[in-house]
């Protein structure tokens, strides 16, 4: 049996910023992940928790 992964809470959204650019993250459900534009980094969201750690996010094509 597949477990559903929790859904990530988007009011957390709002007090979320990119350790590295300072700047508003977008969110990305279907990757589930928070993109930073500005650093030009992804940083992922496991179980409904974003892990805002530059060496687990991804860099962006």
């Amino acid at each position: 049996m597949t477990e559903i992964p929790p859904e990530f809470d988007r009011r957390m959204l709002e007090a979320l910023i990119c350790p590295r650019s300072q700047t508003v993250l977008q969110y990305d459900a279907e990757r589930q992940e928070l993109i930073s534009t500005t650093a030009n980094l992804a940083y992922p969201i496991r179980n409904g928790i974003p892990v805002m750690l530059e060496d687990e996010a991804r860099v962006l094509d």
